[in-house]
């Protein structure tokens, strides 16, 4: 694979003038463009992604991180890229690491690569470590498989696979959806260790209005436990 050719880089973001120019710049370093998706903002992100080089896709309004993530994947189509690279638009992933990702799809053949950041939680604040645990473990169960850390924003897809998957969520269990849809399609997931960098960062999520979300979701899936199990073919490293 040309990774630096074929790949491209989606960052969701909302509000992210502070960091955004930095994340565009160290991703640049491993994918040949940058799809810098402003979910509304009302700060300076889209000109700052701009000024370092980034395609920047405005939606009209804060539309959630789900329906910015497919608007990306949508435009990385149109521009003929194989593989599409996720991460955060608040500098939380390290980019450095994304060589990581491309070494292990290509190790196993995985359409689908997860950071996984549970191997060191020290610096993960703690409601999010236990929200996270408490979110992969449910997951886990739905799908029969151990799920590391399966809400981490960081992670590589195979797009045209991604892009035949029914993912109709538009907020923040985009991510849970995305691991639950690639297992029932019987694709091979796999998870990658990363750190995190947090910088006491104010966390985009709601957490009445989102965990409201993820649970309506997730007793949605539970009736497919059976069929989601059977298609497992993960293999956690």
């Amino acid at each position: 694979m040309n990774w630096k050719r074929d790949c491209v880089a989606v960052i969701p973001c909302f509000n992210e003038a502070d960091h955004i120019r930095r994340v565009v710049a160290e991703v640049q370093n491993h994918v040949s463009r940058v799809l810098v998706v402003d979910d509304g903002s009302t700060d300076a992100t889209a000109a700052q992604a701009a000024g370092v080089g980034a395609e920047v896709l405005q939606l009209p309004h804060n539309s959630g991180k789900g329906a910015a993530l497919r608007h990306g994947w949508q435009r990385a189509r149109e521009l003929g890229f194989q593989w599409v690279m996720m991460l955060d638009g608040d500098g939380q992933h390290a980019a450095e690491e994304i060589p990581q990702f491309f070494q292990l799809a290509e190790k196993t053949g995985a359409r689908l690569v997860v950071g996984n950041r549970m191997n060191d939680t020290s610096g993960m604040p703690f409601i999010r470590r236990c929200v996270n645990r408490l979110m992969s473990r449910w997951i886990s169960n739905l799908v029969g498989k151990e799920l590391p850390d399966s809400q981490c924003g960081f992670r590589l897809a195979h797009l045209e696979t991604l892009l035949r998957l029914p993912l109709g969520t538009n907020r923040f269990e985009i991510e849970s959806a995305m691991l639950t849809a690639f297992f029932a399609a019987g694709k091979r997931v796999e998870f990658v260790p990363v750190r995190t960098i947090y910088e006491h960062r104010v966390s985009k999520i709601d957490p009445l209005a989102d965990t409201v979300r993820w649970l309506r979701w997730g007793i949605v899936q539970r009736p497919q436990r059976a069929s989601l199990r059977a298609c497992s073919t993960m293999r956690v490293p």
